[in-house]
């Protein structure tokens, strides 16, 4: 066959750019789109990786994030996710079960919410994790608390883990799917709703924390 002429090659290469154009968009399970989630606290928009350039089809990566300090924070928060609902010996190591349950779980937040379950979960995480702790301080046996600011990565880090436990929490012995309550708890947690396991501890350990300034 022919080489194709002038005109022949700009279809060619304008065929070409129109696929990468269709292709080149990441979305989460091939849905929900990364580019318009807003991490809308400052402070947070370093430690969680919900926008480019960490976006993924599938939040299943096998980085290698424990080697080195604060290596987690390009982790993809909805990985992150995926890896605090694997604990409890039994759970543990099954990625794929946990990566369906989550994905259940964005699907329903969709449905509830019509909104992107990405963002409503950028905003769970926002709200859920405290911003003042306490700490115990002495020696010598006379030990007393102070109030601390908590770190950004830390909230993200106790966020996550708060959510993740809420969820643990009312599934079991409980005729709702995990997907269901993990659903519940991102919802309860982005609307800053008393409703939510992971609200109820951050109150907590603020209370607390204020009690010890």
């Amino acid at each position: 066959r022919p080489p194709p002429g002038r005109a022949g090659q700009v279809r060619q290469a304008r065929n070409r750019t129109d696929r990468m154009a269709f292709v080149s968009e990441i979305k989460l399970f091939n849905k929900w789109s990364f580019s318009e989630v807003q991490v809308s606290d400052i402070a947070l928009q370093d430690y969680m990786a919900a926008a480019a350039p960490n976006e993924v089809y599938v939040p299943h990566t096998a980085g290698r994030y424990q080697m080195k300090r604060f290596r987690k924070a390009k982790c993809p928060l909805v990985e992150r996710l995926v890896c605090s609902m694997m604990f409890h010996g039994r759970n543990a190591g099954k990625k794929l079960m946990a990566v369906r349950i989550v994905k259940h779980a964005l699907e329903i937040i969709h449905i509830l919410t019509d909104q992107n379950p990405m963002q409503v979960l950028v905003n769970a995480v926002s709200n859920a994790g405290p911003r003042e702790d306490s700490t115990r301080v002495g020696s010598a046996g006379i030990v007393r608390r102070q109030a601390v600011d908590v770190s950004p990565f830390r909230r993200v880090n106790q966020a996550i883990y708060l959510i993740s436990i809420g969820a643990r929490e009312a599934s079991f012995r409980n005729i709702k799917t995990i997907a269901e309550c993990l659903a519940d708890e991102v919802i309860n947690a982005s609307k800053g709703s008393s409703n939510s396991y992971a609200i109820k501890k951050k109150d907590e350990l603020e209370r607390v924390a204020k009690a010890n300034r």
